[in-house]
């Protein structure tokens, strides 16, 4: 990173014609004694400027899944610290390790962690800058997974990124007895090892090392509890607005996901228990009306009761809580009712509507910035309650997916990743930011000896550009190497 410095202020045109008419009229007045003017004189000083930068950092958790019993054997191929995590798991190696400071999930996923990833001080725990192996296994075996969850920083300033990768080796290793007689005769010394190996890559929006999609059985049942403002000032177009987006949302909802129905004004009620018949929510939104104060704090207390004790209530389900609000609280203490809710585990969306609303009310009671969401005018409250149905509803989204040969062809030429998949378009990725890309690759059980002996190696790296003033990058990829032909472009 350098400097440029620019500590003198260079004369306008302005400043040069009004000194020389100043010396002028001085001149002029010679002849008739001294005159001293009134002057004065004001400068903008040490002006600096000095470049940003741009730095990509990752940590990472890698895991195996080959069997139980086997840790003495693990450890053997490389992995003296290797830990057995149970049901045949272990634990090859993270960054930063525990050793090193508190475990991992607590920096990655820790709500309020402090750890400041982008510190100098980081540096000596995180990949930056030194190409390290994650999987250096010897005896895989038909049954045998492994998946490495990365974290990653962007340091500084918004970048656009890029995951790229290469297979350096699908060898053959010569014929076993049955490989021989299961597949025949090798003419060509390529494996097919890489074949047979399924892989998956995906955001982990968790950072929990496992894909959790959508619609498959394997996402938590959620239990939504829409809390809504109907006091005075939500009458008319604001009412109406919101019974067409609350109604929309509950309408994406299907079982066993259930939702609840509530509202305040000087008050709060409980207008429709917890239930997977969405029409009776949806009716019970629809007969709103708007009048008296309001209890923001009422909503938040009578719909985390709901959520926790209900008739309906599933424990282990997870919990979501959407609060909508047009004003100022003006009854009970919202921000303490929604502590209260966050730290039994319930996610807040907290949304402000109009121009009226107390926006840092809505970011308090939200469980995260990136939860508390705008609406300036009715109209919006649509999107917003679709990109928070996205959010809860759609699950962790797959990159790639297919055989390890089929994968790597496409990293081969580089896969660019979204920074926020809220969005309709590609996003880069906020400058200080943390987030997950989880890869798992697979043997099937189902494989014969036709793999045997073989073996693969592989290359997967991340590349980053600068986002600001470079709207459509220009970036090709053979392997891991990275060629950008982008105007005004920094890289890591």
């Amino acid at each position: 990173m350098s400097k440029d410095t620019n500590d003198t202020i260079g004369l306008s045109r302005r400043k040069v014609l009004a000194g020389l008419g100043a010396v002028g009229v001085a001149s002029a007045g010679a002849g008739l004694g001294t005159t001293a003017y009134f002057n004065d004189t004001e400068t903008f000083q040490n002006n600096t400027l000095t470049a940003g930068e741009l730095d990509l950092k990752l940590d990472y958790k890698s895991t195996y899944f080959g069997g139980p019993g086997r840790l003495d054997h693990v450890q053997s191929m490389g992995y003296p610290d290797a830990e057995d995590l149970g049901e045949g798991t272990y634990l090859l190696g993270q960054a930063p390790s525990p050793g090193d400071m508190e475990a991992w999930e607590d920096l990655v996923q820790g709500e309020g962690r402090e750890f400041d990833f982008c510190s100098p001080e980081a540096d000596e725990y995180l990949v930056n800058g030194d190409g390290i192996p994650v999987f250096t296994l010897e005896d895989v075996k038909p049954g045998d997974s492994g998946e490495v969850t990365i974290s990653i920083h962007i340091c500084d300033n918004p970048a656009f990124l890029y995951l790229s990768g290469e297979l350096t080796e699908n060898a053959e290793n010569g014929q076993s007895e049955p490989e021989l007689e299961d597949e025949g005769e090798d003419a060509d010394g390529i494996g097919e090892l890489a074949d047979a190996i399924e892989v998956c890559v995906w955001y982990d929006e968790d950072c929990d090392n496992v894909y959790e999609p959508t619609g498959t059985g394997e996402r938590q049942e959620l239990e939504v509890a829409l809390v809504s403002d109907v006091s005075g000032s939500m009458s008319g177009s604001n009412l109406t607005a919101l019974q067409a987006a609350a109604t929309s949302f509950v309408g994406n909802l299907s079982s066993p996901d259930e939702a609840a129905a509530i509202s305040f004004g000087s008050g709060a009620s409980l207008d429709q228990e917890l239930t997977t018949t969405y029409q009776d929510v949806i009716n019970a939104i629809n007969n709103y009306t708007a009048s008296g104060s309001t209890n923001v704090a009422g909503g938040i207390n009578v719909a985390q009761d709901e959520l926790t004790n209900g008739t309906n209530a599933t424990p282990g389900a997870s919990k979501v809580m959407i609060v909508l609000t047009d004003g100022f609280e003006n009854i009970g203490n919202a921000r303490a009712a929604a502590t209260a809710a966050k730290n039994a585990g319930t996610r807040i969306f907290g949304i402000g509507l109009g121009s009226s609303v107390d926006e840092d009310l809505v970011e308090d009671i939200s469980t995260s910035p990136d939860d508390a969401f705008l609406a300036p005018n009715p109209a919006d409250l649509n999107s917003v309650y679709a990109e928070i149905a996205q959010i809860v509803l759609e699950g962790e989204q797959k990159i790639l997916s297919g055989t390890m040969s089929e994968v790597f062809e496409e990293l081969t030429e580089g896969v660019a990743l979204d920074g926020n998949r809220q969005e309709e378009d590609r996003q880069p990725y906020p400058g200080a930011t943390t987030q997950c890309i989880g890869f798992e690759w697979t043997l099937p059980a189902e494989v014969g000896n036709e793999v045997q002996t073989d073996s693969v190696m592989f290359d997967i790296g991340l590349y980053a550009e600068q986002s600001r003033h470079n709207d459509d990058p220009q970036v090709t990829f053979n392997g891991t190497e990275a060629n950008s032909t982008s105007a005004g472009n920094s890289s890591s």
